[in-house]
């Protein structure tokens, strides 16, 4: 299914990381030194085992987490100089997707999807859910693109795991993003579904030109869904290049020991 042509947009953003180190209370440091250049339209699979610090670089690109020293920059944005509200609108501009989906399981589908308009929508039309036709139609085509139209007016609550996370997707692409952030987006999903939603990043990236940047740790995945693989070991960077061709002993370098059975997804 082709993404609708009114979502496609031409100023996709590029993220430079500048020497960003990022230490959490209690001094556990997260990112030690990173610098990076993400160019505008690129599809990168981020890897790493859980603390490599893969989250927390996701989570600075998009402002939720300050760094303690160092520069993020998305588009002409440098995020440590900005206002409050600025801040905030930067972050409409970047589509979150999370391995929890992050839903509001009570309510529709539709309602679910529309709060990607929140950053751009009147605070009273928000309070009173007094959405714009061009608003709905944005989400009506973002759930068509995805597959999942027909689940329009079921509770989120009623969808599988898979189609939950597709919901979530919905929600980031009404947001008309310049850069869409996934992280461990299909950590909770069964073969076939983890291979749908990484399908899906796939033709954002591809038919939209979005900058898209997924966090894995599954070496499969990675290698097939990404073009450039950057790889995280103790807040550092130890892989920065192709995905397709990164060798088992690449991933061995990655994650400080052999491969193992659930380093690789399978179906």
């Amino acid at each position: 299914m082709t993404l609708a042509p009114q979502q496609v947009t031409s100023r996709s953003w590029p993220v430079r990381v500048r020497d960003v180190t990022v230490r959490y209370p209690g001094g556990v440091t997260a990112l030690d030194g990173v610098t990076l250049d993400i160019e505008a339209g690129e599809m990168v699979s981020v890897v790493g085992l859980s603390g490599s610090g893969k989250s927390t670089l996701i989570r600075t690109i998009n402002g939720l987490v300050p760094v303690t020293s160092g520069e993020v920059t998305v588009g002409e944005h440098t995020l440590g100089r900005l206002s409050g509200r600025q801040a905030r609108a930067v972050r409409g501009s970047i589509g979150m997707i999370f391995q929890s989906f992050n839903l509001a399981r009570r309510t529709t589908v539709l309602n679910n999807v529309l709060v990607g308009r929140l950053a751009h929508t009147p605070t009273w039309r928000t309070l009173l859910g007094a959405y714009t036709a061009a608003d709905k139609q944005l989400a009506f085509e973002a759930l068509d693109s995805v597959g999942i139209l027909d689940k329009t007016w079921q509770r989120a609550s009623n969808l599988s795991g898979g189609q939950q996370q597709r919901v979530a997707i919905a929600r980031a692409l009404t947001q008309q993003p310049r850069i869409v952030l996934a992280d461990e987006p299909v950590a909770s999903l069964d073969p076939p579904s983890a291979h749908a939603v990484m399908g899906d990043l796939r033709r954002i990236n591809t038919e939209l030109g979005i900058t898209v940047l997924t966090n894995l740790h599954l070496l499969d995945l990675a290698r097939e869904y990404g073009t450039r693989m950057i790889g995280l070991r103790a807040g550092k960077v130890v892989y920065d290049g192709p995905a397709a061709t990164a060798s088992d002993a690449v991933f061995e370098e990655i994650y400080g020991r052999s491969i193992r059975q659930q380093d690789v997804l399978g179906g």
